[in-house]
C-alpha cells in the first residue's frame, strides 16, 4: 500500500479534540488553526497555572469550547452528535505517572472509562470519522533488554499510569474488533488508530513533575536542578514531532481508507537520538546560560522504567512522517522558549508559532518519505 494524504487535506475539515487545553493540546489547536480545522474541544479547565492554553489565548482557535469530563458519557454523546466530526483526536488524559501513585483509581477512571466513554460516543454517534486516541510510550511491558518496542510487543506496565494506558488499548481494540472491524469499514465508516509517543517537551509545559517544568523552576529560582533518575533513558522529542506524526496518519485515513491504518503506531525519535535525565539537564542548562543539577535519587521512590525506547519503523515506512529535530535541537528550542516567556508572559502563542514555522523549514532541509514509498 502507498503512502497517501497530505495534512493540507485537513483544511475545512470537522476535528473533534479531547484534551484540548493541555499542553500538547494546545500545540494541536495551533497546528490545526494553520491547516484550515474547524475545531471542537472537550476537556477540563486548563490543568496548570500559568497554562498555555491561557497564556496563548488559543480559545479563540476552537469553534465550540466545551468545558466537561470526558466520563460524563451522555454530555460527551450529545458534544460528538452536535460535532458531527471528520476526524476525532482523544488527547484527554490524566498524563502523570507519579500522580498515579498517589491517585491511582481517578488515573484508571479518566485514561480508561474515559477512553470507553469516548469510543462508545463515536460509536452512537453513528457517522463515518477518523478516530484517533493517543496513549503512551509506557503502555508496554516493560522489558530488562533495553530494546525499542514495537507496536506488537505486549501491553503493560508496573505503575498505575503505564498500566492504565495498556489498558486503554485494550478498551480500544476491544471497540474495534466488536463495533469498528477495520474488514467492514465500509458498513460502519469509523477507522480507529491508537498511537504511543515518547516523552515529549516543548515550550507551556507546566505540568507537576514534568522534567523540563522542574528545570525551568529551579533555574529561574537560581537553585541547583534536582534531578530524581539521572542514568533514565526516555526517547525525548519535540512536542510538534508526535503531533505531525498524528495529524499524517489522520490525513491518510482520510484520503485512502484501509485496514492496514486501523492498527497502533508509534512516534518517537530516532534509534540513534535516545539520551538519559542527567544529558537532557545538562543540555538545557548549557543552552539557558547557567545553572546547575544535583542527584536526588530516592530509592524509596515509586519505581520507573529505567530503559525506554521506541521503534518508529512503522511509521518510517508507511507515513510521509520523520523526526525533523534532534534531541539536543529540541531542547534548546524549549529552553529557548522558556526563555523568551520568561521575558515577556504575552509572547506565548507567537513563540510557539515561530516554533512552528522553524520546524516547517525542518521539514524542508530534511524531507519526508518520498511519495509513492510503499509499506
Amino acid at each position: 500500500m502507498k503512502v497517501a494524504g497530505s495534512l493540507h487535506s485537513l483544511r475545512d475539515r470537522k476535528v473533534f479534540v479531547t484534551g484540548h487545553t493541555g499542553f500538547k493540546g494546545s500545540w494541536l489547536l495551533l497546528l490545526l488553526d494553520r491547516l484550515g480545522a474547524r475545531v471542537t474541544g472537550y476537556s477540563l479547565a486548563s490543568p496548570t497555572s500559568p497554562s498555555l492554553f491561557e497564556a496563548a489565548r488559543l480559545i479563540d482557535l476552537v469553534a465550540t469550547h466545551h468545558e466537561a469530563d470526558i466520563r460524563d458519557a451522555p454530555r460527551l454523546a450529545a458534544a460528538i452528535r452536535a460535532a458531527d466530526p471528520d476526524i476525532v483526536l482523544h488527547l484527554a488524559a490524566q498524563p502523570l505517572v507519579r500522580l498515579s501513585h498517589r491517585e491511582p483509581l481517578d488515573t484508571f477512571s479518566t485514561n480508561v472509562v474515559g477512553t470507553a466513554s469516548l469510543l462508545d460516543a463515536v460509536r452512537k454517534a453513528n457517522k463515518p470519522c477518523v478516530l484517533i486516541s493517543v496513549t503512551s510510550d509506557k503502555c508496554y511491558e516493560p522489558h530488562a533488554s533495553g530494546q525499542p518496542h514495537g507496536e506488537t510487543d505486549p501491553l503493560g506496565g508496573h505503575d498505575p499510569y503505564s498500566a492504565s494506558k495498556g489498558a486503554a488499548e485494550l478498551v480500544a481494540a476491544a471497540y474495534r474488533r466488536s463495533f469498528f472491524p477495520p474488514h467492514r469499514h465500509t458498513e460502519h465508516g469509523v477507522q480507529l488508530a491508537t498511537v504511543r509517543a515518547g516523552n515529549v517537551i516543548g515550550g507551556g509545559d507546566w505540568a507537576e513533575d514534568r522534567i523540563i517544568t522542574d528545570i525551568v523552576r529551579h533555574l529561574v529560582a537560581g537553585e541547583p536542578v534536582p534531578v530524581r533518575n539521572p542514568a533514565a533513558v526516555r526517547p525525548w522529542q519535540h512536542v510538534l514531532e508526535p503531533l505531525t506524526g498524528y495529524l499524517s496518519l489522520a490525513a491518510a485515513m482520510l484520503s485512502e481508507p484501509a485496514a492496514d491504518w486501523c492498527t497502533g503506531w508509534n512516534f518517537g525519535p530516532t534509534a540513534d537520538d535516545d539520551i538519559t535525565v542527567q544529558q537532557l539537564t545538562e543540555i538545557f542548562i548549557e543552552a539557558w546560560g547557567t545553572g546547575c543539577w544535583k542527584d536526588v535519587h530516592d530509592p524509596q521512590a515509586p519505581i520507573e522504567t529505567h530503559v525506554l525506547r521506541l521503534a518508529i519503523d512503522k511509521a518510517l515506512a508507511g507515513l510521509p512522517w520523520r523526526p525533523r529535530l534532534s534531541s539536543r535541537e529540541a531542547i534548546h528550542r524549549t529552553a529557548a522558549w522558556f526563555r523568551g516567556f520568561e521575558s515577556d508572559p504575552s509572547s506565548a502563542r507567537s513563540l510557539c508559532l515561530a516554533d512552528i514555522e522553524a520546524y516547517d523549514h525542518a521539514q524542508a532541509a530534511a524531507p519526508l518519505a518520498t511519495p509513492g514509498v510503499t509499506r
